[in-house]
């Protein structure tokens, strides 16, 4: 699965570790906003790994948990989802609109394997100082530069350089940014 080659999500260590994952995100989700202990643990046992200042806003879901790597500072605003079949990796000072979405997950272009139930994953890397506007939608395989901007809305299909201001379905870059 991380190593981005087709993989059956019947098998009985991957639905396990599936279902581990979601019991965890509904804790979180249920927690009170006071209980930042309590969440905070919950994260820390969820996620691959994470640097300081992590906030999340619930509702937050993902596959794995262990598949993503946070660096510091990163900011998650309500109802973000991570489907991490596939690292999942973002860099420091980010910020996360409400609503983003990322998808490491994917399926076979030919139906003959669709059909199989066999998928895949390829990774995502997200830079530092990034600002993802709400209701993004970043794709399996994207790569996503340092100090760049993407536009509310936008669905990013193809990788984006880093300190540029992207924005649109698919998403473009508008402008370079200093």
């Amino acid at each position: 699965m991380l190593a981005g080659e087709l993989y059956n999500a019947s098998d009985p260590q991957v639905a396990q570790e599936h279902k581990y994952a979601r019991m965890l995100c509904m804790r979180f989700n249920l927690l009170n906003p006071d209980q930042v202990q309590d969440r905070n643990a919950i994260l820390d046992d969820l996620l691959g790994k994470h640097g300081t200042n992590l906030t999340i806003q619930p509702p937050f879901n993902c596959d794995f948990g262990s598949n993503i790597y946070l660096g510091d500072s990163v900011y998650f605003n309500y109802n973000c989802i991570i489907l991490d079949v596939n690292k999942v990796i973002i860099g420091d000072r980010v910020l996360v609109g409400p609503n983003v979405q990322f998808y490491s997950a994917t399926h076979p272009i030919e139906w003959e394997i669709r059909s199989s139930g066999l998928e895949l994953g390829k990774p995502i890397k997200i830079g530092s100082d990034v600002w993802i506007g709400g209701g993004a939608i970043i794709l399996p395989g994207i790569t996503i530069g340092d100090k760049t901007v993407i536009g509310a809305g936008s669905v990013v299909t193809k990788d984006i350089p880093g300190k540029v201001v992207a924005a649109g379905n698919p998403c473009r870059i508008i402008k370079s940014i200093g």
